[in-house]
């Protein structure tokens, strides 16, 4: 397997490197780049935060969690290649001096990466850019301010040569479209399928697991994008978080937003809305919200391919409804009115897991619940429809009335673990709490955590 990659304005080529070796320990230990810093080595710190570039554009990305077969064709930037080449700091790096934005140091490679990706596609969202990044000693305001005093200075012309980098087709390691992934999965179902590595690459820098083999989906460009019709949103199963909110911001506002607080900046450039299906984590975000929508997912295994409700794909902890050599092509959505809810608990705003995500999609016509979808993650062992809530919504007045009495059904749909996030009980309280609060938002009540009135 050859790779190959621009690495500062260079032209890198490697062969015989093993598919899980980081980007992060590649850097580091074989190129001498010790400014990219190993912190967690999960992907939650930034202090690793690299600049990636394709023919899609610029993506902040955690250098701990990638591995080194996902970069072929692509142009990575780290901290000492940001500057120019006779010393001139970028925008962003003067400001940070100007403002005083570091003291140990630590974690400002990290800051400034995520910062010159964000100057350089004009995002001016800085406290959502740079949720990714944490700081110990300095504190966020010289960094935001630093990070605004930059946003209207010019892209540097160095950064210019990261355009896009003929590497050369693919391999059965790195198929090239999904009718290639289609041959090399049936060939090797045992394969383990990388796609952002977000979950996967724990799997070798926490869990130390050997994965062999590999079969890496970066390169299947029919698998990415969103196709809108009259009838569905279709959203390829390659297809990064952070596209997939731009996506779904007009049709689902909030939606779109609890997607804001799914990971930071940098995970939800590489996690991709396939992969958190896939996984069948109890607590993925995705899951709920699709169930609620009444989502299709499109499965495809050789030449053949079926569809099913998004519900049924999860069958218990750890089982999904996915054959051996079997993958994840696309997810459908039904198009329709915006009565979506979502509402994700957990212990950060920012950047962590949920202990509860609800997501409730209610109609009510002539003041009467004509149709009721509502989806949890966190309450079981799979992603489920509370059915017994559902069931006593339907016919009934939309009222305070109904509500309470609908709420008693998650004792029968739900029996939630104790865990370090939450109590059972907490999750069935917070449950009905949620149900109330959708309620309440329809009737024009509406808050948000984000503000703090007296």
């Amino acid at each position: 397997m050859t790779i190959r990659f621009l690495l500062n304005g260079e032209t890198v080529e490697l062969q015989g490197v093993a598919p899980t070796r980081t980007l992060l320990d590649w850097l580091r230990e074989a190129r001498g780049l010790t400014g990219t810093k190993e912190g967690c080595n999960e992907g939650d710190c930034g202090a690793c935060t690299v600049m990636v570039r394709d023919a899609t554009g610029a993506r902040a990305l955690n250098a701990c969690i990638l591995f080194l077969p996902q970069l072929h064709g692509k142009a990575v930037r780290t901290v000492e290649g940001l500057a120019g080449p006779d010393g001139q700091l970028h925008p962003v790096q003067q400001a940070m001096v100007d403002h005083h934005g570091n003291q140990c140091g630590f974690c400002t490679p990290g800051f400034v990466m995520s910062m010159a990706v964000a100057h350089l596609n004009g995002d001016r969202d800085h406290a959502t850019t740079l949720a990714g990044n944490l700081c110990r000693c300095t504190g966020y305001v010289p960094i935001l301010r630093a990070a605004e005093a930059a946003a209207a200075a010019p892209v540097p012309d160095w950064l210019a040569a990261d355009g896009a980098f003929a590497a050369g087709g693919g391999d059965p390691i790195r198929p090239a479209s999904a009718d290639d992934l289609a041959r090399a999965y049936a060939a090797q179902p045992e394969a383990t399928l990388v796609a952002g590595a977000t979950d996967v690459g724990l799997w070798v820098t926490k869990g130390l697991r050997d994965l062999d083999p590999v079969i890496f989906l970066a390169g299947c460009d029919d698998l990415k994008g969103v196709e809108e019709t009259a009838e569905a949103i279709r959203i390829g199963a390659m297809t990064d978080m952070n596209t997939v909110r731009t996506a779904l911001a007009p049709h689902f506002v909030s939606y779109a937003e609890m997607i804001r607080r799914y990971a930071s900046t940098q995970v939800r450039a590489a996690a991709t809305i396939g992969g958190n299906i896939a996984n069948g984590s109890p607590i993925g975000d995705n899951p709920p919200a699709l169930i609620a929508l009444g989502a299709s997912l499109h499965l495809r295994k050789g030449d053949a391919r079926r569809v099913m409700p998004i519900e049924a794909f999860f069958l218990d902890y750890g089982k999904q409804d996915r054959a051996p050599g079997e993958f994840v092509e696309a997810v459908s959505i039904p198009r329709q009115p915006d009565r979506l809810k979502c509402y994700k608990l957990s212990k950060r705003f920012d950047q962590d897991i949920s202990a509860v995500c609800g997501c409730f999609n209610i109609t009510v016509e002539d003041g009467l619940v004509t149709a009721a979808r509502i989806a949890f993650g966190g309450m079981a062992g799979i992603p489920k429809r509370a059915r017994h809530v559902e069931s006593a919504l339907l016919g009934q007045p939309w009222e305070a009335g109904t509500i309470r009495m609908a709420g008693a059904g998650f004792d029968a749909d739900f029996a939630p673990l104790s865990d370090m996030r939450a109590s059972a009980a907490y999750r069935l309280e917070t449950a009905r709490a949620m149900l109330g609060r959708y309620f309440a938002e329809d009737r024009g009540d509406t808050g948000t955590v984000l503000e703090v009135s007296a």
